[in-house]
């Protein structure tokens, strides 16, 4: 075993080559990862992913509007312009796709559509089908995507059909699509419990021969569709099963390109997230995500998490502006009457808020102690504290200044903010108290105890 002396060093190593503040978190890779499929080491380098055009394609007004009530057109409107902007010019979110089915659906796609927004592209989605495709059609959209459902459940219990059926019914609209000069996106739903050598690969390979001479543009497109969650990022795990494997096995037997694969994920075991930040790394382009993750039964990967990790691979904002994170949040609550959880990542109320004191008194003496990144400068959102009997002097010291706006020497020390200490303790330990201490309570106790301070804050 390697002995290792201390190194007693005059300046902390705050390691911002990994943690800049400023950004998310970087994400660095030390070496390739290795896979064993077939019987063969295949080797992955995940720093390709900073080389590639890894972006977001949302399904917040399909996959998404499945697991609430239906949005108001008025309102899909917005989120549309508010997604555009946190993609940015660049187009990290670079598609959305719609229902067609509806007037409604027609509408409010028109009414986007007229806003002149470059990204997200939008597209639309329907059942492979002839009578569906008629929708794609008159709304003159350049790419649809298509469920073309592959595992054996839903070809032989759902759709009551055979394989080979099953995949002509596919083709038939594969192929007026591209007679029609629109891009076909498949969606192998369910494809983490598909038969891979016995229907999936045969009917990619068969859509690739019909689109090996076409133009870029009607290319087709696969989107890997992990229905029900089951899919897994660990190494050396069997197919259907493997995500690595899945996206091996589309590029090297049917010779779908990286900018020609998507993946749809669902959270049924907690993994959404990782699932898609898993493809990417190994050889997808597109993460199809919904906001908040809103989607069918336990939902999708959250767009917002989607652009933080895009942030955090590629080491840029690239153009994305992560406050209308904030925005959307807010407009979701506000408008819409969405529940957020409280310590939902990023955008819960109290995502960066701290009850404990001895994490309160680190905040107070340097943010960064206890903040995941710059969430002020960032997301618009300034690191918080609540006051409980937890908090402690340096927690309410905390709050007061944060309330006052106090910075620098400005900020009062933990000896002036000492009475509102002892009436929060008094709360617990004479009135038996078990609740937080609302933000109203403390207002009232720094105007009562610092009257020209709150006075200023009040004008």
């Amino acid at each position: 075993m390697k002995e290792y002396p201390l190194q007693d060093i005059a300046e902390p190593n705050l390691l911002k080559d990994i943690f800049p503040y400023s950004l998310p978190p970087l994400i660095k890779f030390e070496a390739p990862i290795k896979e064993m499929i077939d019987g063969k080491e295949i080797v992955f380098d995940p720093t390709e992913v900073l080389n590639r055009d890894i972006h977001i394609t949302d399904t917040t007004f399909r996959d998404g509007q499945q697991a609430r009530p239906p949005y108001e057109k008025e309102q899909m409107v917005k989120i549309y312009e508010m997604m555009s902007r946190l993609g940015g010019p660049n187009g990290i979110i670079r598609q959305t796709e719609f229902f067609l089915y509806t007037q409604n659906d027609r509408d409010t796609l028109d009414a986007c559509r007229n806003l002149g927004l470059r990204y997200p592209e939008i597209t639309g989605w329907i059942r492979a089908s002839i009578a569906d495709f008629r929708f794609v059609k008159e709304m003159q959209l350049k790419e649809t995507g298509m469920l073309t459902s592959c595992s054996d459940y839903h070809i032989f219990h759902k759709q009551k059909q055979t394989r080979q059926q099953a995949m002509d019914q596919y083709i038939e609209v594969v192929e007026t699509a591209l007679e029609n000069g629109i891009r076909p996106r498949c969606h192998l739903e369910d494809v983490t419990r598909a038969d891979m050598d016995g229907f999936v690969i045969p009917f990619v390979q068969r859509l690739e021969r019909l689109t090996e001479n076409q133009p870029d543009h009607l290319k087709v497109k696969i989107r890997l569709c992990d229905t029900m969650g089951y899919g897994i990022s660990y190494p050396n795990v069997a197919l259907p099963r493997s995500i690595p494997k899945l996206i091996y096995r589309m590029k090297e037997d049917c010779g779908v390109s990286a900018d020609r694969l998507e993946w749809h994920g669902h959270n049924d075991f907690h993994k959404v997230h990782i699932n898609g930040s898993t493809a990417w790394i190994y050889g997808i382009d597109a993460l199809n995500a919904t906001l908040f993750g809103f989607g069918e039964r336990t939902g999708n990967p959250p767009m917002e998490s989607a652009v933080i990790e895009y942030v955090s691979l590629k080491g840029d904002l690239n153009g994305v502006d992560l406050s209308v994170i904030t925005e959307l949040a807010q407009y979701y609550e506000k408008e819409i009457g969405a529940n957020i959880p409280t310590n939902y990542p990023f955008v819960g109320k109290d995502f960066n808020t701290t009850r404990a004191g001895i994490h309160a008194g680190g905040l107070r003496r340097d943010e960064e102690i206890y903040n995941i990144f710059d969430t002020t400068a960032l997301l618009n959102r300034p690191p918080k504290v609540a006051i409980t009997d937890k908090s402690g002097t340096d927690g309410v010291a905390m709050w007061v200044n944060n309330f006052l706006g106090l910075t620098g020497k400005d900020q009062l020390t933990v000896m002036k903010v000492a009475k509102i200490q002892r009436w929060v303790m008094d709360q617990y330990e004479k009135e038996g108290r078990l609740t937080s201490i609302s933000d109203k309570e403390m207002e009232e106790q720094v105007a009562k105890h610092f009257p020209d301070l709150y006075a200023k804050v009040k004008k």
